[in-house]
């Protein structure tokens, strides 16, 4: 078992106070890679008692992780982020085609990372239409910790259904 990315030292070119969430992601992006080798596609949709379906919980991370860093940067979400919300659920996509997007999300999400400037961790970032508060460092935080629980629950999920 590869040793975890927490334990595995700095990521390069991430900021110190940003290297938990740069750990959680890459530990999500293998623990997901990992599990779904030889998952059957057939499942991909499938929910066992009721419970959210593969296909959901990898959609659902990569749109959580682009939504997040988009509000961190201060940006409001596109109508292509929107869509592509809306589709969380729905059996659109295979599990290559997810854990590619998946894949290219985290990378993006690093690269954003390397380039967030510390000093602006606790600016104020608008959530949503709405705008609800919080903060950059809210933001990415949050983005690595529900990635991490929904690599959980994808986990179980996957285990019922093998």
């Amino acid at each position: 078992m590869a040793t975890e990315y927490w334990m595995s030292g700095p990521v390069e070119n991430i900021p110190a106070l940003l290297q938990p969430v740069a750990h959680a992601l890459l530990q999500a992006n293998r623990e997901v890679n990992t599990m779904m080798q030889g998952f059957p596609e057939e499942k991909l949709w499938e929910a066992p008692r009721g419970v959210a379906a593969p296909g959901f919980h990898l959609q659902h991370m990569s749109g959580v992780i682009d939504r997040l860093f988009t509000y961190a940067r201060a940006e409001l979400l596109s109508q292509e982020q929107y869509d592509q919300l809306a589709e969380e659920g729905k059996p659109v996509a295979t599990s290559a085609a997810l854990l590619q997007r998946f894949d290219e999300q985290v990378k993006k999400a690093l690269q954003q990372l390397s380039q967030t400037d510390p000093n602006t961790l606790t600016d104020f970032r608008g959530v949503g239409r709405k705008q609800l508060p919080s903060t950059v460092m809210g933001l990415l935080f949050h983005a690595a910790e529900h990635t991490m629980r929904h690599t959980g629950q994808l986990l179980v999920t996957v285990n019922v259904l093998k």
